[in-house]
């Protein structure tokens, strides 16, 4: 009986074994925080139905860029802007011929969904006024993507200065986002994926693409990337998954 039962066990860790090793290896994906709700159902919809299996950290294209430089362990990178990606390629920690432009966004102005603030964004609009006592919610304008073309679109607009010293600013965009949402800010200004995502903002106004520089979101793996990351960079640009990122407000996938 001891033999059958030693018998019995080394079969099961020999099955377990054999089916741990069929497992596909898990693709480790830095993206921007922007990308989370889409990147998840992306995950559910397109990425396991395929075989492939990913673990996605979401957070700044600036703070991705700086973890990639310093050593992270990343297969793939999808950053907000072309500047960062650009940041870690020029210092060789991209894999050369693997940068695609995935897709595209649009820039928002947003209240909390029970305001009742009206506002068109154009030239000397009252934008401080409306914001009363309270701030403005960007994304970090010196770093973060979407700060930084916010920054451009109320630049251009000869609005900035009004409000320059009345920003709120956050980590990445979906922490303005929240800002927003929670009623911590009167007004903000984000992508038009992250207002569509929560129920808890309405927007106020679109801003006009021609105020700020194409908003691009590349992606390319990385030079330490495992073989299995080029077949998820494969479905991402793939009709299932940019049919889910249309359906969530983004634009792509885009030249």
């Amino acid at each position: 009986m001891r033999r059958l039962a030693a018998a019995c066990l080394l079969l099961v860790a020999v099955a377990c074994g054999h089916r741990e090793s069929s497992e596909a290896p898990v693709v480790t994906v830095f993206a921007a925080a922007s990308l989370k709700t889409a990147l998840d159902q992306v995950g559910i919809e397109v990425i396991a139905p395929a075989g492939l299996r990913w673990r996605v950290t979401y957070a700044a294209s600036s703070t991705l860029a700086r973890q990639i430089e310093a050593g992270a362990p990343a297969d793939l990178f999808i950053s907000a802007d072309q500047e960062w990606m650009d940041h870690v390629q020029a210092r060789g920690f991209i894999r050369p011929g693997t940068r695609v432009t995935l897709i595209g966004n649009t820039l928002v102005l947003i209240a909390p969904a029970d305001s009742a603030t009206t506002l068109r964004l154009k030239p000397g609009a009252p934008l401080r006024a409306a914001l009363g006592d309270g701030r403005l919610a960007l994304a970090d304008p010196t770093v973060v993507p979407a700060g930084k073309y916010a920054r451009a679109a109320l630049a251009h607009l000869g609005l900035w200065d009004q409000v320059a010293d009345r920003v709120a600013p956050a980590d990445h965009v979906r922490a303005a986002l929240a800002l927003v949402a929670r009623g911590e800010a009167p007004l903000g200004i984000v992508y038009g994926s992250d207002a569509r995502a929560e129920p808890r903002v309405r927007v106020v106004d679109r801003i006009a693409p021609q105020t700020h520089p194409p908003i691009r979101y590349p992606a390319a793996l990385t030079s330490a990337a495992r073989p299995e990351a080029g077949a998820v960079l494969r479905r991402l640009q793939g009709p299932a998954a940019s049919a889910v990122f249309a359906a969530q407000g983004w634009q792509g996938p885009v030249p």
